[in-house]
This record gives structure tokens, sequence and C-alpha cells, in this order.
């Protein structure tokens, strides 16, 4: 379930990413609003639709609107002498609303005992071409030719337009993006109806039907479009009034030259009950925030990367960047292991001067998600703690004295009596100070107590199954008491991991590790501070007081989080203008491709960074 229900409306302007790029690259890009692109792109379709008509088809992902330019092409046309017609291939070729229903409603979780928020379900894999009436799509496809004329352009517009059935009938073809973000915002505005249907719904439905259907449906057209090279123009849909657009071929280059850049990902904010005021502060968040309980700075299927291109400055949704450069991003072993997928996520949990802990919960592994949601991969976790307050506290495993039946009974009545669990009887913690590690296999009960800042670190998280087992009885910003998830918690919480085994250096549950030293250079040193055969990442840490020397190898990406010290500099060894300046608890990605970089100290303290790549040997782990 995407993690991002609710993001605050704000654009960090900061992270801005300035690859070079060429003159032509540049001067591609048409902006300066919507009426200017819809001008500009009737005009280069003026001279072959004067002559023989164009058929022109426009497809995007969810949440991304074509009405705005659709009147603006009309009116274009008008004043060029050129007639014009609109058609809605959804409306032209797709199941009915009830035959859609029929198709995804079966495949989500309607029983509240088992899921009380109607969160869950299982992805539905079969594709555009499942909701299209074949009778429709036939008839589409025979009466289309007949609508192209001399004097005329025709535009295809709508969710799956460019399908492979129907790729083939038309002389352009358009691509409308838009970033997680945005998309998300504009269903929470009731902006959007799901496939199939003329009105919005109940939001959380609708995101969740997002989620498990329209979402994957427009990734996986656009991985496929994208893979096969026949899109001629890209859009960016951000902004439906600031329209901008660029041929294909300028947004792959834009994204070639990313790629040979360490980058900073746009993060997105989210208020929580639970949440704190430290990344508020550092981060000079709007002051009508309440909190900043998630800083989702990396996580691959929320957050965006924006690049300046001359006066413009472009926010690409990052799963799109991934599907370009996913080899020279991740590696060729990486994306062949994870299926094209970015494996691992990012965000800060802040709850510094908070209210209380984050929920006591657990994820699911990898053949429950598989079983139960139609889903690719397990959910790990770990926490990296930088910031403390006083006593703060990390949860993680059960107490060697826990009695687990009680637990689980307390923690019953909490959810149907409103009766309070003592979970400290329960759930045994570590003592939080800046630099412990801790890491969270699939079924470790776990969270992260109030007064601290860590950094999350997660696997592969197409969606998030986070099963709360216990909240306190407290109540959501609506005033109502948060809803657990019992059921699902017990099925999927491990009870052996408790406070001797995760301890343990001889247990394969051994997960709060000591730091061992892993290797070390010319004034720097690099430290392994956990790594475990059921988890595909390897965290460590590089300290130095100058410069620190790494290389990828052209194999494994690295992720960099600067978590001592106030200024850094990554920069390519064989191209040294090819850099990248990160801040205190600022995150940045190395690209695979990088292969020998530096890490230059820009202040005068001792620096302290957090790095995070895949484990050797992860490609071998079974599926």
């Amino acid at each position: 379930m995407s993690f991002m229900y609710n993001p605050f409306p704000y654009h960090d302007p900061k992270p801005v990413n300035r690859p070079e790029l060429s003159d032509k690259t540049v001067g591609s890009i048409v902006a300066g609003g919507t009426p200017n692109v819809a001008k500009k792109l009737v005009g280069s379709l003026a001279s072959a639709a004067a002559k023989e008509g164009v058929v022109v088809a426009f497809d995007g992902y969810t949440a991304t609107k074509w009405d705005l330019l659709m009147s603006l092409m009309s009116r274009e046309c008008d004043l060029l002498g050129l007639a014009f017609e609109s058609i809605d291939i959804n409306s032209a070729t797709l199941k009915s609303e009830a035959e859609i229903d029929s198709i995804i409603n079966p495949m989500l979780i309607w029983d509240t005992q088992i899921d009380p928020t109607l969160l869950y379900g299982k992805v539905y894999h079969g594709g555009y071409a499942g909701l299209i009436d074949s009778n429709k799509a036939e008839a589409f496809i025979n009466e289309l030719p007949s609508h192209k004329a001399p004097k005329k352009i025709v535009a295809v517009y709508g969710y799956g337009a460019l399908t492979r059935e129907f790729r083939r009938m038309y002389d352009i073809k358009c691509w409308f993006d838009i970033t997680p973000m945005n998309a998300m915002l504009r269903i929470r505005a009731g902006e959007y109806a799901n496939l199939g249907k003329k009105h919005t719904g109940i939001i959380n439905r609708t995101i969740r039907r997002c989620y498990y259907c329209d979402f994957e449906n427009a990734v996986q057209l656009r991985k496929e479009l994208f893979a096969c090279g026949e899109l001629d123009w890209y859009f960016l849909d951000n902004d439906r009034a600031n329209l901008q657009m660029m041929p294909f071929s300028s947004f792959s280059d834009i994204c070639a030259q990313l790629v040979k850049y360490p980058f900073r990902a746009k993060p997105c904010y989210l208020e929580g009950v639970w949440g704190g005021t430290y990344m508020k502060s550092l981060r000079h968040l709007p002051e009508k925030m309440r909190n900043a309980a998630w800083v989702f700075d990396f996580i691959p299927m929320e957050v965006s990367v924006l690049v300046e291109a001359g006066s413009e400055k472009l926010d690409i949704n990052y799963c799109s960047f991934v599907h370009k450069e996913g080899v020279n991003l991740m590696g060729q072993k990486c994306v062949d292991k994870y299926k094209g997928y970015f494996p691992i996520r990012f965000n800060w949990d802040d709850s510094y001067h908070s209210t209380g802990n984050m929920s006591i919960q657990c994820h699911s592994g990898g053949k429950f998600n598989v079983d139960n949601y139609n889903e690719f991969g397990r959910q790990d976790e770990s926490y990296y703690v930088v910031i403390t307050g006083h006593e703060a506290k990390t949860f993680i495993g059960f107490r060697d004295d826990a009695d687990i039946p009680a637990f689980f009974r307390e923690i019953e009545a909490a959810d149907t009596e409103h009766k309070p669990c003592d979970y400290m009887k329960y759930v045994s913690y570590e003592e939080s100070k800046p630099g412990l590690q801790v890491m969270l296999p699939a079924g470790t009960i776990h969270s992260s107590g109030r007064n601290q800042v860590i950094l999350e670190i997660g696997s592969l998280t197409i969606g998030s199954y986070t099963y709360k087992m216990y909240d306190y009885l407290r109540l959501d910003f609506d005033g109502k008491q948060r809803p657990i998830h019992t059921r699902l918690g017990e099925l999927n919480v491990n009870q052996n991991r408790r406070a001797s085994v995760i301890h343990d250096p001889g247990s394969k549950d051994y997960i709060v590790q000591r730091p061992r030293l892993d290797c070390e250079g010319d004034g720097w040193k690099e430290f392994i501070l956990g790594e475990n055969p059921q988890m595909y990442i390897s965290l460590r840490r590089l300290e130095f007081d100058k410069t620190c020397a790494q290389d990828t190898r052209g194999e494994k990406f690295h992720v960099l989080t600067l978590v001592d010290g106030e200024h850094i500099r990554i920069r390519s060894v064989e191209n040294p203008g090819r850099y990248f300046d990160l801040d205190f608890m600022e995150i940045a990605c190395v690209p695979a491709s990088m292969g020998k970089y530096v890490i230059e100290n820009l202040g005068k303290e001792p620096i302290r960074v957090h790095k995070t790549c895949l484990r050797d040997g992860y490609e071998n782990d079974p599926a």
C-alpha cells in the first residue's frame, strides 16, 4: 500500500540536480504555460495534418489530465484552419463500471475484522487489456481510420490509449507524466475517479483501488513504452496550467546525463499523530505543518527528481528515471533480480519532542505478500538512530520473559474494549543513542520510541504492509481511535525473536549488531553496521576527517546519508565536475555506473556517512 496517503502540499525547492545538458536538449523543451505548449504542439503537426491528417494519442500516469490541452488544441486548430476532434478512449473501449468492479472488487479485502481500515487487497496484473471490452475495442480499431482526413487533427486520449493493440493506429504518440505526490494531491482533491468510474468515491477507497489496479496498470505500460522507444513527445503534467513538453529523445537524454552524477531526490513530507519537530525545524518546513512525522527522502515509488534544464525546473517521477536508466543506475544484476524496481527505500521517522512512540508493529515476509497480495518481494526494515532526546528508546523483539499469548490477549482487548496494554512487559528495547543500528527482518516486532529521529531503511516496497499491533489507544487527527491489525500481526510476527536471540552473534536472528571494521584507507574507515542473510541490504558507516575513497565497481549503487557533520561533496574521480553537495541529514544516491568516487569534507568537523548498498551475493538469494 502506498505510504503517501496524505502528503503535505509543500514542494521542497532545495534538492535540485544540475547535470550538464546540451543546448539542443535544453532548447527543445517547450514551456511558458499550457497555451504556449498547445500552440507549439499543433504547430508541429500542422504541415502533416494539412496534407493527409494526423492522429495523435495521449496516454499517461494516473491522475494526469488532458481536458485543458484538448480545449487549447481545438482553439489552435481553428486559428490555423484545421478541423479538430478529440476522442476519449476510455469511454469508447473500457468495460462497464459494473464489469470492472466485478473484476477488481473481489481482489480487495472487505472484511473489517481482518483489515479494519480497508487498506489491503491483491495487485491486479491484467493490465489495461483486461479492462477493455473486446467488442468495443474492435469497433474502435475499425472506425478510427475513418476519422482521419486532410486538414484535420484527431486526438485520442485516455488511460490505456497506447496499449499494444491500439499503438499502431497513431501517427504521433505522447506520454503525460506526473510525480506521485501531485497525483495523490489530485486524488485527495476529488479530481480523479478510478478506471471505469464516472465519479470519485470515498477517498481512501479510491486510493486503495489506485494502488491495486490503476497505478499498477500505468506503471507497467510506462515501463513498456519507455523500453520500446515508440514515444514521440513527453509531457510533465505537474501543473495543468503550466505543462512542459519535450521530444521523448530529449527526456531520454536528460535521464542519460543525470545518471552520470550523484543525485538527490525531492522529498515528500507527511504529518502524523506521533510526529515530531526536529525535521520541521531543520528543513524550514511551513509553520502551518502540525509536525513532520515522516520525511520520504528517497522512497522510490513516492518521490521525484528535480532537474534544472536551462530556465526550467523539471520535476520527474523517480520511477520514470528508473525505467530509462535502470542498468546504469542499479547494475544489470539488480535490474534482473528485482524486475527493474529500485529495491531499497529511505525515509526519516521523526518523533522528536512528540507526544509518543510510533505504533508497536511488524511487517510480512515474501511468501505471505505473494500469496495474499500478489506482491513481489518481502518487507524488511532497519533503523539507524541519528538524533535523540531524553529517555529515547528503540523497541525491537520480545523480552525473554514475555508471555506472548497474554500479549495477544491484551492487544485484542485494547482494540475491542479500549483497555490499555502494558506493552513494556512484552516488548524489549534498546536505549537509543546516535549510531545505533538495528535490523528488522520481516516478522520482527518493533517501534521507534518517542524523542528521536531515525533513518528508516527498508527493502523493496512496492506496497507497505505495516500491521499495527498496539497503538496506545491513540486517537487520529479525526478524533477516532486508530485501528490496529491484530489478526494480521499475529499471523506474521516472529515469536522467537527475543532479546537474547537478537543480540546473539551465533544466531541467524542476530539483528542488533556491533559495528565491525570492514576496510580502511588513507584517513578513512568503513564499518559494517548490519548484515544478515535474511536481508539483502548491507548497512555501513564511513568515518573520516578529510576524504573517503569509494568505488561502485560498476556493479552496485550506493546510497549515502550525512549523519554527522555539516557539508560534504560526493564527486566522480574520473569526471570531477560531476558532483553533488550534501548537508546534514540529506541523502544522495551514487549510481552503479559511477565507478570510483570520493567523498570530501567541506567543513572542519569529523564526518560520519551512513552507506547502504546491496549485500554481496544478494543475486543468489531465493526468490
